[in-house]
């Protein structure tokens, strides 16, 4: 078994530019396409992802700097630490009920397409670990591996559900054909479309709108994507107290995430549309004509400026709102540079309305850090049981990704009546 483990472990540390590449090519030669244009596919998705984490990188080392820079400026005191979903991923994989996660859920995936219980073919795999986070919670929780293995399925359908029940959304918003969106962090999140809706019906509220485009007509060069984003950054600057050089740094950065962004995704969808309509052949032939998407990494939605403003704008927000909430203990750090990835269908739903997904992400993010207190004795447990290093100072860990995650604490609340 430990072997099975730490070939696992291998194969999720080439990460998902080497993971994805090879599961297009494999892909691509099942649905019949020629080793080299297969091979092409695959090339062209792992150059655009390479791309993708390079400016998502960008974003992270600019705003986990700020971010700290704010909550030290306020002298924040709070007894469980957010440790980010890099952490959060380790704690999942390091245990013992890892090694089941992939193989069953390329099982359940695969007997979701036969069945046509879902659209989705999820090969997004590195993302198996908001799965696994959630088997290895409901381990420590009842120390029963049927239960835990259960809790993995039952994340992992709920997440191919909605990634279905998305993908109109995020092909016409997005401009992503073929496309659906199944990470586990951004799944969470899909209640807010229903709260977007609601604000849309609401007199007055539903005329409130900020999106780029009308930016950009009302303002001109002013309003284009990169001055949003110089602006916000720099305005993120100016609240972690930086001085004027730091302050234009990291503006520049943000601009430069604007920019670059939309155009990592649009190399993407050149190695990804092929294999989708493979794909879509290949299905057809057999099982008469239906509709596939291609399950990816949510980062694909992080081209569309909206998102990323949303995201700017919830950072300082973030950390107000663990200051002001009752209850909350929950100190955000490593998941507020996630924030782009769980607003990702609440900017959709919204139509790019950035103050529409501000209203909703807030009202999100608050049900997050209460979330995220609750399952925190849990949480710290299972990092203690996989030899996880806690941070100096620190009493208890969670985090607003996973232990914030709505379908993780539903699931490990229902399971937990068995302990």
């Amino acid at each position: 078994m430990d072997g099975f483990v730490n070939f696992i472990q291998g194969f999720l540390d080439l990460g998902a530019t080497v993971i994805l590449p090879v599961a297009i090519f494999l892909l691509g030669l099942l649905f019949g396409q020629k080793p080299g244009k297969a091979f092409r596919s695959g090339l062209t998705i792992g150059i655009a992802f390479v791309g993708i984490f390079l400016v998502v990188d960008l974003l992270v080392n600019n705003l986990g700097p700020a971010a700290q820079g704010m909550v030290d400026r306020l002298g924040v005191e709070l007894n469980v630490i957010d440790v980010g979903w890099p952490a959060s991923s380790s704690i999942a994989w390091a245990s013992m009920v890892a090694a089941f996660i992939i193989p069953l859920g390329l099982l359940v995936n695969v007997l979701m397409l036969v069945t046509k219980t879902t659209k989705t073919m999820n090969v997004d795999i590195w993302n198996f670990w908001h799965y696994t986070f959630t088997a290895a919670m409901v381990y420590v929780a009842t120390s029963n591996l049927f239960l835990s293995l259960l809790a993995a399925v039952i994340f992992q359908v709920i997440c191919l559900k909605i990634a279905d029940w998305t993908a109109p959304m995020v092909s016409e918003f997005y401009d992503l054909p073929g496309v659906s969106i199944a990470t586990g962090s951004t799944i969470s999140y899909a209640p807010g479309i229903f709260l977007v809706k609601g604000l849309q019906k609401l007199p007055g509220v539903n005329k409130w709108n900020a999106d780029p485009a009308t930016i950009e007509k009302r303002f001109g060069i002013l309003g284009e994507s990169m001055f949003i984003g110089l602006v916000l950054g720099a305005a993120i600057g100016l609240l972690a107290g930086y001085g004027i050089g730091d302050v234009i740094d990291i503006g520049i950065a943000m601009a430069a995430v604007m920019v670059l962004m939309p155009r990592m995704v649009k190399i993407l969808m050149e190695g990804l549309l092929p294999i989708s309509e493979s794909a879509r052949e290949w299905l057809n032939k057999r099982f008469g004509d239906r509709e596939i998407y291609i399950g990816l990494d949510a980062a694909v939605a992080l081209g569309h400026p909206s998102v990323i403003s949303t995201a700017l704008i919830l950072v300082p927000i973030t950390v107000a709102l663990a200051i002001i909430l009752p209850g909350n203990a929950l100190l955000p750090f490593g998941d507020l540079a996630t924030i782009p990835f769980i607003v990702a269908f609440i900017v959709g739903a919204a139509r790019g309305n950035i103050v529409h997904s501000v209203i909703v992400g807030t009202i999100m993010i608050a049900i997050s850090l209460y979330l995220a207190t609750d399952v925190a004795p849990l949480f710290t447990q299972m990092a203690m049981e996989g030899n996880f290093t806690m941070p100096e100072d620190s009493a208890q860990i969670s985090s607003i990704d996973q232990g914030g995650n709505l379908i993780n604490w539903i699931i490990i609340r229902l399971f937990g009546i068995f302990n």
